[in-house]
């Protein structure tokens, strides 16, 4: 990956701190590491890999940070990440007209922004889980994982926890064990149709999980979380509209 003098290090440094945000929120970051790329326009040839692969850095963390706590609920994780695995791989192998995928990626970070900006109800009452609907949503947004390298998570967070599947911080944990596993089936796919990788993703990862790391031990009061997550939601919607109208 080629990054020219006048902005690489603005972009490392707004790649630690969309991960250290996120984190702090309790989220992995892929949208926010796309939306980072997209504002410095990165190609779709780098951007894809490159948000891939730090999904799976920093996913584990998260997921390894959450589990220490018990909080990922095995009965619901495995239908959705058994649907979403080949589906994953399969659009990871797939390669966009880079219009298609600037829009694609556009509407999908405005999406994300809504979640940022607008809360989602948690519903005290957990009801079952229908294994047919946890298995197509794991397909269709591991598709989306692998074809974009977007994460998913945050797209699956707010859709369990508006079935009432699932607690908040279980939500967060099913959702990084979820971009964890589409991320390595994405990265796979992306390998089996790609005989180049980008260089210069190994510093985008050192940034991207130093900042997990960083926002995991900040402690915010719950003002302090709304106020981040809509700032958030503000950079998502100019990257998306960037990305859109580019």
């Amino acid at each position: 990956m080629l990054l020219t003098v006048e902005y690489s290090y603005f972009l490392l440094i707004t790649i630690i701190i969309m991960a250290t945000l996120y984190s702090s929120v309790g989220h992995g970051g892929a949208s926010g590491y796309l939306a980072a790329m997209a504002l410095f326009d990165l190609s779709p040839d780098t951007m894809k890999p490159a948000a891939l692969i730090m999904n799976i850095f920093v996913a584990t963390f998260v997921l390894w940070r959450l589990s220490r706590e018990r909080y990922l609920n095995w009965r619901l994780f495995l239908p959705i990440a058994i649907g979403s695995i080949p589906f994953a791989f399969i659009g990871g192998g797939v390669t966009l007209d880079e219009n298609y995928y600037k829009l694609i990626i556009g509407a999908l970070l405005m999406l994300a922004a809504l979640h940022m900006i607008f809360r989602i109800p948690v519903h005290e009452n957990i009801v079952p889980v229908k294994m047919w609907l946890a298995l197509l949503f794991g397909a269709v947004l591991g598709f989306v994982s692998g074809l974009t390298g977007i994460g998913g998570g945050i797209y699956l967070s707010p859709l369990l926890l508006l079935l009432s599947w699932t607690t908040m911080r279980e939500s967060a944990a099913i959702a990084a064990g979820f971009i964890l596993v589409n991320s390595i089936a994405g990265l796979s796919g992306y390998l089996s149709t790609s005989d180049q990788m980008p260089s210069g993703i190994p510093v985008l990862v050192i940034c991207a999980l130093s900042g997990a790391i960083l926002g995991a031990r900040l402690v915010v009061h719950s003002a302090s979380v709304t106020l981040l997550r809509r700032m958030l939601g503000v950079v998502l919607i100019i990257a998306g509209t960037k990305m859109i109208f580019a």
